[in-house]
């Protein structure tokens, strides 16, 4: 188990020193597959920050590119939540009848039985095909599918292919912020960050390995097979546990870095979510009071940007 924590840090790192560190959590924990819980935080902490050393010490493209390339892998990965146990069922030809995700009926596929009429795709595949298209540093493939994004959104009184679902139900974003399809701050502001990412050099982008599709095809599993939805209390819960581990991990590897780049998702994120809150207060699903949920949006923004002027100073007195 003590392989796992190795993960967390960049493959040179694990070339180079794997081995040793293995060997001292050994000794220092004989008999003991995983070390106490404030060690695996420690771990888990300098692989953040070697991590974060190791992309900044890495010119090949400009520090805004790169930020700019998180954002829309942040912002794709955000539209396919509402949407992973939809996609899960289309890909194995389930017809989740009463699970179906804010349907009225089931039915709503061409193998599936019903009243009512099908439809071809999920929505769900368009975020989904953006998010593998960037990992992989392709955004001429990613941009299509934000442009289909915006189109769907856009017609949701007409277009059927889809169906209704991701254009009229409910959608979940982390915090109760009630963004669908047919919002279209979200899937415009993917757009053009893939335009610019296409326009810019696609060959200078980072390309990330497909094994970082595992925890998505592992949450499929999860919410297809348990029909956890997205308005479900474990699905709130989860994701935002999962939203807070990653804004952690973006303050740690800006106070180790002073770099700037994390912050662009970060404020990505905070910006679609506000005003989703504020131009729909009536839809707002009050898993927490509007103040506090607009003052967790907003209070990571400054903390980065505090963290990384921090570490310039420091680095400068150095």
């Amino acid at each position: 188990m003590n392989r796992l924590l190795l993960a967390a840090y960049p493959e040179p790192y694990r070339s180079r020193q794997g081995e040793e560190l293995l060997a001292c959590l050994s000794e220092a924990y004989p008999g003991r597959s995983w070390p106490p819980p404030r060690e695996v935080v420690a771990l888990a902490r300098a692989g953040v920050q070697a991590r974060a050393r190791a992309v900044v010490d890495d010119t090949a493209r400009p520090w805004w590119l790169d930020g700019i390339h998180l954002t829309a892998l942040v912002l794709a990965a955000l539209a396919l939540v509402p949407y992973l146990q939809d996609v899960w069922h289309w890909a194995l030809h389930i017809d989740p009848g009463r699970h179906a995700i804010a349907f009225h009926f089931s039915g709503w596929y061409p193998w599936a039985g019903g009243p009512t009429g099908t439809r071809l795709l999920p929505y769900g595949l368009l975020p989904l095909v953006c998010l593998i298209a960037l990992l992989r540093g392709k955004p001429w493939i990613a941009l299509p599918a934000a442009a289909a994004m915006i189109y769907v959104g856009a017609t949701f009184n007409s277009n059927t292919f889809f169906g209704d679902e991701g254009k009229a139900g409910l959608g979940y974003y982390g915090l109760g912020a009630p963004i669908t399809a047919r919002d279209l701050v979200l899937s415009g502001t993917l757009c053009t960050a893939c335009a610019v990412l296409a326009v810019c050099r696609p060959g200078r982008l980072r390309r990330h390995s497909y094994r970082w599709l595992v925890p998505i095809v592992l949450a499929m599993f999860v919410a297809g097979g348990l029909h956890i939805i997205s308005i479900s209390p474990a699905f709130q819960r989860g994701l935002f546990a999962l939203e807070v581990a990653a804004l952690i991990a973006a303050w740690v590897a800006t106070a180790a870095t002073g770099d700037y780049r994390w912050l662009i998702p970060v404020a990505a994120v905070a910006f679609i979510r506000t005003q989703a809150i504020v131009i729909q207060p009536n839809a707002f699903m009050q898993s927490l009071p509007d103040l506090v949920v607009l003052l967790l949006l907003i209070a990571p923004l400054p903390v980065l940007a505090i963290a990384a002027q921090r570490r310039q100073s420091r680095a400068l007195l150095d």
